[in-house]
């Protein structure tokens, strides 16, 4: 036998031997506790989210997930830790918007590539992005609210939850694709853009359907227009943008579930098949959706193409804006 079939062999037999360790390694994860981070404070609806499905994993899987907060750099302190992670399945991350896509063109240093450094196991769904509007500002629609801004360009002011957020990205999009210019007053998170804009210091904001929900309904802002293609069952009374004539400013701030790019994927498929099957439990459905949550569950294959869709999207928009990474 000549050395070089040999070597052919040894290969072969090496190859054979590390598919079958994977193989048996998929089949006895997990072995230990499971880490799903965060990368926000705890008790907003990606948290809780993220506990209902961390809570269902280990029971589907028989060992405990536990769900690590872990804030900051608007959230990618805790993307980075999960991309530099060890790639064996114990350590993935609630993402989304932000976390995996704006981050990109927003942080000079995000610390990881959202594309690159991560394999997508679930595609969760989005919070719907609505516009209020403080009570006494004189539109009740969104042709009205495009009328008003229109007549004196950046007189009228919408809040934000930040530089480079959802909610300030989604409006930009609105400003751009109906030819309008409102004045960026930015918060520090959801809470005190509420307040003001509760207090008509703010006129309008285009924020996440379940922080100002419940101020809505109470009639405390009024809620003009749904940034989706179909109403939301928690806001049935609110038209959405498409409805009312404007039908290219759909905005969402998605999340879904990731795992670092290296894992095995057995191991990946055993993740993902698990929380995808979680999702659609009836039970789990239901609980996410009272949070102002819209299910729209996509498996990888599914869930890649709209990730690098979405990234293409609002990298436009923030180089349109002239939005600077910080």
């Amino acid at each position: 036998m000549t050395q070089s079939v040999t070597r052919r062999l040894a290969l072969g037999l090496f190859a054979g031997a590390a598919l079958f360790a994977s193989a048996a390694s998929a089949q006895d994860f997990p072995t230990r506790v499971i880490k799903m981070v965060v990368p926000y404070p705890a008790g907003g609806p990606t948290d809780v989210i993220a506990r209902i499905v961390a809570e269902e994993m280990g029971k589907e899987l028989g060992q405990n997930v536990i769900v690590e907060n872990l804030a900051g750099a608007s959230g990618a302190v805790g993307t980075r830790t999960v991309a530099k992670a060890d790639p064996d399945g114990y350590t993935i991350v609630f993402g989304n918007n932000q976390t995996h896509g704006n981050n990109m063109f927003l942080l000079k240093e995000p610390g990881y590539d959202a594309v690159k450094d991560f394999a997508p196991l679930a595609g969760a769904g989005a919070f719907e992005h609505v516009f209020v509007v403080k009570n006494d500002l004189p539109v009740k629609t969104i042709p009205e609210l495009v009328e008003l801004a229109k007549k004196d360009p950046g007189k009228l002011n919408y809040g934000s939850t930040g530089v480079g957020s959802g909610s300030h990205l989604a409006t930009e999009l609105f400003m751009t694709r109906t030819g309008t210019k409102m004045t960026h007053v930015p918060f520090r998170g959801a809470a005190p853009l509420v307040t003001e804009l509760m207090g008509g210091r703010i006129d309008v904001s285009n924020s996440t359907l379940p922080s100002v929900l419940s101020q809505f309904q109470a009639g405390q802002m009024r809620a003009i227009g749904i940034a989706s293609p179909q109403r939301n069952p928690q806001a049935p009374d609110v038209p959405t943008l498409r409805e009312q004539g404007i039908t290219n400013a759909d905005a969402e701030s998605w999340a879904a579930f990731f795992a670092p790019v290296n894992t095995p994927k057995p191991v990946l498929d055993k993740l993902s098949g698990t929380i995808i099957a979680i999702l659609n439990k009836p039970d789990v459905k239901e609980r996410i959706t009272k949070l102002g949550f819209t299910l729209n569950v996509r498996d990888p294959a599914a869930f890649k193409p709209y990730l690098e869709k979405e990234i293409q999207t609002w990298a436009e928009i923030i180089k349109a804006a002239g939005i600077k990474a910080e």
